[in-house]
């Protein structure tokens, strides 16, 4: 008989960091849309004000298109089924059960079945602007999944153990300052780019406008209503802070519990939020002091984030 040794700490300690990332999600999107309000000299909404608008279109009825298929209705759950999914395999403050039987290519892939799920149900909606977001989306997804593709093999080029979710952060825990490299630096802002450009915040796309002409992810949400824009929205936040967790466990891991302890949790959970509320910082920061980009200046940018993994890897190979 096969007999699995199971430690039920680590599936306990693996829960809990699943059910912290999904509770947290709104939160994130509360505390950027705080920090840009103070920058502004506002009071803003408070922090907890995400909940609230979820709570609202969770209780509200939906209406649907006449023209658009059974894919419609199923895209919300699609969508938010692949991030808790994304959110048992991704570490957030230990490296977690699920994540030695995930690597980071299948990661990549299930990003891009998101992605693709979101363009295919702005296409069914039937709307011309749903179908302008979604050919946007497309055109942006040609550069950024080579970028990030490139910037985790140089990850696993630096450290050797192949794209295991969980040996990767250890291993750089390992190394120590001897890993702080070029190569790490250059994958590490090419990733933060690719935050950027994947949840569409400035200078990619404006998450608070409400303009048709210059919307990206919102222009193919404007067909849901209810139950199913509230999945939709609820899912982009999971989203933000999936990819906010791969920086601070992937990139910048110093912090990460390796182990069951209770000091080595509190450790992590309080490295992991200083992460993502320092980072939550930066991107309010950009967002105050730069405007959203015209379409055809994205590939630019994009192509800056493509070539600096590729300088990742070239810098691996050199060193």
């Amino acid at each position: 008989m096969i007999s699995f040794d199971i430690n039920w700490w680590e599936v306990l300690a693996s829960a809990l960091q699943v059910i912290l990332m999904i509770a947290i999600a709104p939160l994130i999107t509360g505390v950027i849309k705080k920090f840009k309000a103070s920058m502004q000299h506002r009071s803003g909404n408070s922090i907890l004000q995400p909940y609230y608008d979820l709570a609202k279109l969770f209780r509200k009825g939906k209406v649907i298109s006449e023209s658009s298929s059974w894919l419609f209705r199923a895209t919300p759950y699609i969508c938010l089924g692949s991030m808790f999914l994304l959110a048992m395999m991704v570490p957030f403050f230990f490296t977690g059960v699920l994540a030695p039987y995930a690597d980071m290519i299948a990661l990549v892939y299930i990003f891009a079945l998101y992605r693709f799920m979101v363009v295919l149900g702005g296409l069914e909606g039937g709307s011309v602007f749903g179908g302008m977001g979604s050919s946007r989306e497309m055109m942006m997804s040609v550069l950024v999944e080579p970028a990030i593709l490139l910037a985790v093999m140089a990850l696993s080029g630096l450290t050797h153990v192949g794209m295991s979710i969980s040996d990767i952060p250890a291993q750089i825990i390992l190394m120590g300052a001897s890993a702080i490299t070029p190569v790490l630096i250059l994958a590490a802002a090419s990733f933060f780019i690719t935050l950027l450009a994947e949840n569409k915040r400035v200078p990619f796309d404006n998450p608070s406008t409400h303009l048709e002409l210059t919307m990206v992810h919102e222009g193919m949400l404007l067909e849901y209503s209810g139950r199913g824009l509230g999945m939709m929205e609820f899912s982009s936040m999971l989203r933000l802070t999936i990819f906010m967790s791969i920086m601070g466990s992937m990139f910048l891991p110093w912090g990460l519990a390796t182990e069951i302890t209770p000091i080595a949790i509190l450790i992590g959970l309080g490295a992991i939020l200083l992460k993502i509320l320092v980072m939550c910082f930066a991107i309010a920061i950009i967002e105050s002091v730069m405007s959203k980009y015209r379409l055809f200046r994205l590939p630019n940018l994009l192509t800056a984030s493509f070539a600096l993994s590729l300088l990742a890897m070239i810098s691996l190979y050199i060193l």
